[in-house]
C-alpha cells in the first residue's frame, strides 16, 4: 500500500515534469503553492503592485507549462466597509489577479475566482497590522 502511493506521488511528478527540482521563475511548484502565494492590496484598492510582478509572472509560467494546473483566485479584505461593498472589492480583487494571469497567457479555464469579502480574515485584529494582512488575494490550488 505505501509502495503504491510512493508510486502514484512520482508519477504525478514525472507528470508535472522534473518533480520538486522544477522551478518557474526561480520558485519551485511547492513555494508557488504555499509560501507565494498572496498578493496584498492597499486600501480600498485592487491594482498589483510591481512587487508581485514576479511572483506572478511564476505563477504564469508554471499554469502555463502544467496542463492538469488549475487555481482559484480568493480575494479577501479587511472589515472596515459594509460586507456587501466587501465582497464587490473581494471580487475585483480576484479578478486583477485573474486578468494579469490571463494577460500572460494562462488560459481562462484554468482560472477561477471567488470572493470572501471580509469573511475570512488571515490574521484577526482592528488595526493597520491586522488590516493590511486581511487585503489580499490567495492563489489557492
Amino acid at each position: 500500500s505505501v509502495a503504491a502511493l510512493a508510486a502514484c506521488s512520482s508519477s504525478n511528478n514525472d507528470a508535472a515534469g522534473n518533480g520538486a527540482a522544477q522551478t518557474f521563475g526561480g520558485y519551485s511548484v511547492a513555494d508557488l503553492q504555499q509560501r507565494y502565494n498572496t498578493v496584498y492590496f492597499g486600501f480600498d484598492k485592487y491594482d498589483i503592485t510591481g512587487e508581485y510582478v514576479q511572483i506572478l509572472d511564476a505563477h504564469a509560467a508554471y499554469l502555463n507549462a502544467t496542463p492538469a494546473a488549475k487555481v482559484l483566485v480568493e480575494g479577501n479584505t479587511d472589515e472596515r466597509g459594509t460586507p456587501e461593498y466587501n465582497i464587490a472589492l473581494g471580487q475585483r480583487r480576484a479578478d486583477a489577479v485573474k486578468g494579469y494571469l490571463a494577460g500572460k497567457g494562462v488560459d481562462a479555464g484554468k482560472l477561477g475566482t471567488v470572493s470572501y469579502g471580509e469573511e475570512k480574515p488571515a490574521v484577526l485584529g482592528h488595526d493597520e497590522a491586522a488590516y493590511s494582512k486581511n487585503r489580499r488575494a490567495v492563489l489557492a490550488y
